[in-house]
């Protein structure tokens, strides 16, 4: 099973390498992962105590964020190493300033595994949400360091927890694991069942920095301008078949004004989105708080990280990416007490199954149902009312993972 697993490490390398001419990410993947041994040799010495917190990308780095931040607070003689396996991780955060190290992660094999180890020597690491690659972990634990995976989430489709071929070698990595913070009472019995009991049930981390963002109320003059007086509407990283879907509706639908945050901010999206309406689009870029941007309805914005604090205008959301790999980040929008709409693939999120528990997000699968869902949210201010009453007080109970880790991690 190990020569299998290599083997499958190795073929997703050689692709990532054959396709890189053609392919951004992939080059990206490939070249910055050729720099990780030179660039942490040229910097980490022998008496650094280091945290090493890795991410798979950028929602995980979300995850782990707060982690970060309550560690630098309170520990700051700790030098925090942050890895990423992705370019969209890495390319937008290469330059977190509360990382004193920031790379791409060595492709797992056992000789990197080693290598990587033996020059980093952490003192803890952190692995977030679902990362689980085999000689790193077994590096770790022949080494004796705590490896802690947070905003854990587990499911019974897991390898882990099937008796298919491969399930019980696969299954050993999990007790090589120091300590589990999961996310969820599912996830701490299907660990269970297979003998493991070091888990805290924590809820996500994501709660803790969505509230630090509302928390510092950042204003956007050109958002606040454009919104005025009106009901706002924000589609938040949307894709194609999200955009198709709200454009229908907006077209027709003219109560509100809409802002459209696209995943993809390249400028063949923009223009394909912006020819999508017949009638005038302001563009973020090219917006001027001098100018009369209260007179679109409609604006697209075609830059990154300024989302989550263009939520904050909404009076409802729309989360993209439901009707693709899975949905976005729901609780940027949620923090701010909006309800919030989501395509169908959300069951993974346990964030955004329990907003829809609560009946505080709303999942569509049809533009019946987008219609349906806008049209009450747009008309029924009693509804909006209690909405946001529920919202605050199912983000306020959630709030508060970080700190259960940090105590129990560190002994406070």
């Amino acid at each position: 099973m190990r020569i299998l697993y290599e083997l499958g490490l190795h073929l997703y390398a050689f692709i990532a390498f054959i396709i890189s001419p053609f392919n951004e990410k992939a080059h990206q993947w490939c070249s910055g992962r050729k720099k990780t041994f030179g660039y942490l040799s040229s910097l980490i010495k022998d008496d650094d105590k280091i945290l090493w917190l890795h991410c798979a990308s950028l929602g995980e780095f979300e995850q782990g964020r707060p982690l970060i931040d309550s560690i630098k607070k309170k520990f700051p003689e700790y030098k925090i190493l942050l890895t990423f396996f992705s370019p969209s991780g890495y390319e937008i955060k290469k330059d977190y300033a509360l990382a004193d190290y920031i790379c791409y992660l060595p492709l797992d094999t056992r000789t990197n595994a080693r290598k990587f180890i033996s020059m980093v020597h952490p003192n803890k690491v952190f692995f977030i949400k679902y990362e689980f690659w085999m000689n790193y972990i077994e590096e770790l634990s022949s080494h004796k360091i705590p490896l802690y995976l947070v905003s854990a989430i587990f499911n019974p489709e897991q390898l882990f927890f099937k008796n298919s071929i491969g399930s019980s070698w696969y299954r050993k990595i999990l007790f090589r694991v120091s300590y589990f913070f999961v996310q969820n009472q599912q996830s701490a019995n299907l660990l269970s069942t297979i003998g493991i009991k070091n888990t805290m049930i924590i809820g996500d981390t994501r709660f803790d920095r969505v509230a630090e963002i509302a928390a510092q109320g950042k204003t956007l003059p050109i958002i606040e301008k454009f919104k005025g007086t009106s009901k706002l509407v924000v589609a938040g990283s949307s894709w194609q078949p999200d955009e198709k879907l709200l454009t229908e509706y907006f077209k027709k639908n003219k109560k509100t004004k809409v802002i459209f945050a696209p995943h993809e901010v390249k400028e063949s999206n923009i223009k394909k989105l912006t020819g999508s309406f017949s009638e005038p689009v302001l563009i973020y870029s090219k917006a001027n708080i001098d100018t009369n941007v209260d007179k679109y309805r409609i604006l697209i914005i075609d830059c990154v990280g300024i989302l989550s604090s263009i939520y904050r205008y909404a009076d409802i959301a729309y989360i993209g990416g439901g009707f693709g790999v899975g949905i976005h980040n729901t609780l940027e929008a949620a923090i701010y007490n909006i309800p919030v709409l989501f395509g169908p693939k959300y069951k993974k999120f346990q964030e955004a199954v329990n907003l829809e528990k609560q009946g505080i997000a709303f999942p569509i699968s049809t533009e019946e149902e987008l219609k349906a869902h806008f049209d009450d949210l747009i008309n029924n201010e009693c509804k909006i009312s209690k909405i946001k009453e529920k919202c605050h007080l199912f983000m306020q109970k959630n709030i508060g993972a970080t700190n259960k880790v940090v105590c129990k991690v560190f002994g406070e």
